[in-house]
């Protein structure tokens, strides 16, 4: 019942709005941005902020927004993030998780890593249809979206870290990087569809869904998805094709 009360938190359409905000962000968030982003006060955003937290879809912390220490620093100002835990509700009650995990292992028990991947990727042509493969990064954002994966841009062209926790140096070095070495813009996800089968089987499911992915944008188009895992998001990149960069 649990999860039953996590989503109808969201119910009330400024905890939506404000839950929203802050898991599109993937940082930490104050009260006063969270604020003034959904456009209310202060005082209602800290409410119903509180709230969601109560229902455990989002998770609270506290530091010092100056970024400072010390003297004069100010005191620390909560801050919000979105929860780690996933809510799912199905009624009449469904277990599509255990049937999953059970497939996966027995694919890796069996080494069908080969076929898994051109099953994967001939769903994602027929999820594209009749579609030509996507023309840019901001068309494949787009489809992503639509299909949960959270997209979110990163290098040139992008505002990611401005006023993050890490600042503008918290990106690892050289990513996205063209063959002059200027940096590219690269699609990242905040969210894997597949995570709960992902964390138990990595490889498998990893390769599954670049696969996917391949298909769905189309693998010889403008745009590629490619391998490059990172802690907390999708393990799949998405930029400008080689072959289009001139």
């Amino acid at each position: 019942m649990r999860d039953i009360d996590a989503i109808a938190a969201l119910q009330d359409p400024v905890r939506r709005r404000l839950y929203e905000y802050v898991a599109a962000q993937g940082r930490e968030v104050g009260r006063n941005e969270a604020a003034e982003a959904v456009g209310v006060a202060r005082t209602l955003a800290a409410h119903h902020l509180d709230k969601l937290t109560e229902a455990g879809v989002l998770e609270s912390g506290s530091r010092r927004l100056t970024g400072r220490s010390g003297p004069g620093a100010g005191r620390p100002a909560k801050v919000y993030t979105r929860a780690r835990g996933e809510r799912s509700v199905s009624l009449p009650g469904r277990d599509y998780r255990t049937a999953a995990e059970l497939l996966a292992e027995a694919a890796e028990e069996a080494g069908l890593d080969v076929g898994l991947r051109a099953a994967a990727r001939r769903r994602g042509e027929a999820l594209r249809g009749s579609a030509a493969p996507c023309a840019d990064l901001a068309e494949a954002m787009d489809v992503l979206a639509a299909r949960g994966y959270e997209p979110h841009l990163e290098g040139p062209g992008s505002d990611r870290g401005a006023d993050g926790p890490e600042g503008p140096e918290g990106e690892g070095e050289g990513e996205g990087e063209g063959e002059g070495g200027a940096a590219e813009p690269v699609v990242r996800m905040r969210n894997c569809p597949f995570h709960a089968v992902a964390e138990r089987f990595p490889p498998l499911v990893c390769g599954m869904n670049l696969a996917l992915l391949e298909g769905l944008l189309g693998a010889d188009g403008p745009v590629r998805a490619r391998m490059d895992a990172r802690p907390g998001e999708c393990c799949v990149v998405v930029e400008a094709s080689k072959n289009n960069i001139h």
